[in-house]
């Protein structure tokens, strides 16, 4: 796997790569991304995001940098920064319109996300976040390959169709000796507005036993939450309270070797 790893731009220095991802769609992985940068980011850690997502990309609306465009010189691309100072990069960034589809096969696909990671000048950041697209496919294995992440974070739902469809993602990361940071049950529950109650709209959620079974550490659950929905749509990611991660987000310097490594 060393023989297949490209390096980053000669202006970049990434110390823990970290891959979020999912074996399915629609679990709000890049929203668990978003997230977690914040979160990070609140931290005092210098943070950026690398949209994986070629065909898909919604970090940009998230962050409020909808139909906006990088910029580059001969030395390379320049990500974008968030309102707080979170670097990003995105297939948005270089399309002339927001909704301009990208109808690539894999190689063309693979190729541009290469270059986000050799042709990007990231600077110096403690975390580079991967919002895959889900499943198993080209892009998750070009990063693994080429990128040498120093972790995975999986991200699922309540549904066991989804834990299913996971451990597919487990397994892959296993096989391509990647770390697995941990398991984020999504879309967990919602809270009743009125009395506070816990409803568990998709039934008891079987992230905590799968993480048992695979040998992996529960992070922890997710609630549906309309507010942060609405947020990620008025790109305002930044301004969701903090913690709602909660703690297991403090492991990750550790984990990743940035501390102590």
């Amino acid at each position: 796997m060393s023989d297949l790893t490209i390096p980053t731009h000669n202006q970049s220095k990434i110390h823990s790569t970290i891959v979020i991802m999912s074996g399915k769609g629609g679990v709000g992985k890049s929203s668990v991304t978003g997230l977690l940068a914040v979160e990070l980011n609140r931290r005092g850690y210098r943070v950026g995001i690398l949209d994986a997502d070629i065909t898909g990309p919604s970090i940009a609306k998230m962050f409020g940098r909808s139909n906006h465009q990088a910029y580059g010189t001969e030395d390379g691309i320049f990500p974008l920064e968030s309102d707080k100072g979170i670097k990003l990069m995105s297939i948005n960034f270089l399309l002339p319109q927001d909704d301009s589809p990208v109808v690539w096969r894999a190689p063309l696909i693979n190729s541009a996300l290469r270059q986000f990671w050799t042709d990007v000048i990231w600077g110096e950041l403690d975390f580079l976040l991967l919002d895959l697209p889900p499943g198993t496919g080209d892009v998750p294995l070009t990063v693994f390959q080429s990128f040498a992440p120093q972790g995975v974070i999986m991200v699922t739902t309540p549904q066991d169709l989804v834990a299913m469809i996971v451990k597919k993602a487990y397994h892959m990361a296993r096989t391509m000796h990647v770390p697995i940071l941990g398991l984020v049950e999504n879309m967990s529950y919602i809270t009743c507005p009125d009395c506070g109650r816990r409803i568990d709209l998709f039934g008891e959620g079987k992230t905590a036993a799968l993480g048992a079974e695979l040998g992996v550490e529960f992070l922890g659950s997710l609630p549906l939450n309309p507010e942060i929905a609405a947020l990620c749509d008025q790109g305002r990611i930044e301004d969701v309270a903090p913690h709602f991660l909660g703690g297991w987000v403090d492991s990750l310097p550790e984990r990743t070797g940035l501390l102590g490594g």
